[in-house]
């Protein structure tokens, strides 16, 4: 039993020590490697209705919440909001949440839509910001990769989102020069 805590003790030690926390804080290599090992936990999940809804959550949350705030800014009028994936009847996968809205209209049906893009500036600025700042452990790098991937894979908005996004020609004009002009003052 004594062997037992010791190796656990020591590679605790390897673990945390400096050279070993720099070779994955500093390599691109187990950064991707990581994501990529998330990532296929995550998709063996979905053989289970449950366990894809505990995998799925936190970035869920995250998804429909800007959907349902920035809905609520645009006057868009949001409802049915859940987080909880159910079967898609349709397409055969599941639908891991949504919020409806009352009143899509041009000048708001890209910004409700799209809402959920906001999760990249977030994810930059904690990548900028934060990270610095963070004690260097091999755990809280796994807690960062963690992180990222929920906050930049939760931001990419599904079929459904660009469907309602671009279904005003005036809106998709509106943004689209909008989006020019801001191009143009940089």
């Amino acid at each position: 039993m004594e062997s037992i805590f010791a190796a656990i003790s020591n590679l605790y030690r390897w673990m945390n020590s400096p050279e070993t926390v720099a070779a994955f804080f500093n390599n691109r290599f187990y950064t991707i490697l990581a994501v990529v090992l998330l990532m296929r936990v995550k998709y063996a999940a979905y053989g289970s209705l449950w366990l894809t809804a505990l995998v799925n959550i936190p970035g869920t949350i995250l998804h429909e919440l800007l959907h349902y705030v920035v809905g609520v800014i645009m006057n868009a009028h949001p409802c049915n909001f859940t987080i909880f994936p159910k079967k898609d009847l349709l397409g055969g996968g599941y639908v891991m949440g949504s919020v409806g809205f009352r009143n899509i209209t041009f000048y708001n049906a890209i910004p409700a839509s799209l809402a959920p893009l906001l999760l990249l500036p977030l994810s930059f600025l904690i990548n900028r910001y934060v990270l610095p700042y963070i004690p260097q452990t091999l755990s809280s790098y796994v807690i960062y990769i963690l992180l990222q991937t929920i906050l930049i894979e939760n931001a990419i908005p599904s079929r459904a989102d660009f469907k309602i996004a671009f279904m005003f020609l005036s809106g998709i004009i509106l943004y689209g020069t909008l989006l020019v002009s801001l191009l143009l003052m940089l």
